[in-house]
């Protein structure tokens, strides 16, 4: 499998979604850094202008609007669609708002790609889908059964992609529990990881919803960004659906744990419960690793030094912005 070969200037523009949140910052600051040309677009109702980093051109305004797609360059020829609303509690405040930020704006993407002649779309879509399953790797070929508006809406999303693929191909990213420098450890309602890093940087006690017996797969913000480079500049990417995960089984209890290695004074109790949560999922990620080569990924324990580094070194510009 090889990068996209006989590239030329016009193919080397790219039009990235979300490029104010914590993922979407990362992917554009790589495609940046490989000498890509990068139209970025954000309404900054989650993400935050000063994530955006330099070297692109930006567009304000919300992809669930007709308006803001006819403000979009016509000779993209990847879409890497990171942008919408990514919080599964969150999702049941306002499920229609929900379903705009994540169906219907992937919707109008797809028909700005077709019309436009685009190579390739990649959906930053998520574990959500599938709901509640076994204690076992999640394989991409399993039921879809989501519990969440968010993994609702998500799913709608991969359906449009499926429906058009002939037209313009598409590669959705199942993303498992992302975390590292640069996320928002101001959002309490988002990314387990943060969240509880977040607690402890405070001095408070890590409130945990639900058992620490619940277990997901954390996947560290180096590698997320890599299999999102590759999905989208591999020649033989396309109309595939991959896990992006690490295939480790991770109890709470564990994260906890690695957490308190790196914060001494970090202690937790169990209240409450969260709306929509799933007790656990891990990644069956061997089609990825054949699909795309990638063999290694980064431990938890590594991931978060890296992580509790940043946020100590940023101090209080960490809890605002992916500053890095």
């Amino acid at each position: 499998m090889a990068e996209l070969s006989g590239r030329t200037g016009d193919d080397m523009h790219v039009l990235i979604t979300g490029v104010g949140g914590f993922i979407g910052a990362h992917v554009a600051r790589r495609f940046i850094s490989e000498g890509y040309r990068v139209t970025g677009v954000d309404d900054f109702s989650g993400g935050k202008r000063e994530n955006v980093p330099d070297g692109l051109t930006l567009v304000e305004g919300d992809l669930a609007e007709a308006e803001t797609i006819s403000r979009l360059p016509s000779d993209c020829k990847l879409i890497l669609h990171l942008a919408g609303q990514s919080s599964g509690e969150m999702s049941f405040d306002d499920p229609v708002l929900d379903l705009r930020k994540n169906a219907i704006s992937t919707l109008n993407l797809v028909k700005y790609g077709i019309r436009n002649n685009t190579g390739r779309l990649v959906f930053a879509s998520s574990v959500s889908l599938y709901g509640s399953v076994g204690d076992r790797p999640i394989k991409e070929s399993d039921l879809c059964d989501p519990s969440s508006c968010y993994g609702v809406s998500k799913l709608s999303a991969e359906g449009y992609l499926r429906v058009y693929s002939k037209q313009l191909p598409y590669v959705n990213l199942r993303m498992f529990n992302v975390y590292g420098p640069g996320q928002n450890l101001d959002n309490l309602r988002q990314g387990m990881v943060s969240i509880y890093l977040a607690q402890s940087l405070n001095g408070g006690a890590i409130q945990v919803k639900g058992s620490v017996d619940r277990y997901r797969d954390y996947v560290y913000i180096d590698d997320v960004v890599e299999v999102w480079y590759r999905a989208a500049t591999f020649e033989n990417i396309k109309n595939m659906t991959l896990n992006i995960g690490t295939g480790v089984r991770t109890t709470v209890r564990d994260l906890l744990e690695v957490i308190k290695n790196e914060l001494p004074d970090t202690s937790w109790y169990e209240e409450g419960s969260t709306l929509g949560d799933q007790f656990g999922h891990y990644a069956d990620n061997s089609i990825l690793k054949e699909a795309l080569q990638m063999s290694k990924f980064t431990s938890l324990g590594d991931g978060m030094k890296k992580f509790v580094g940043w946020a100590k070194r940023y101090g209080n510009d960490a809890r605002s912005s992916s500053r890095l």
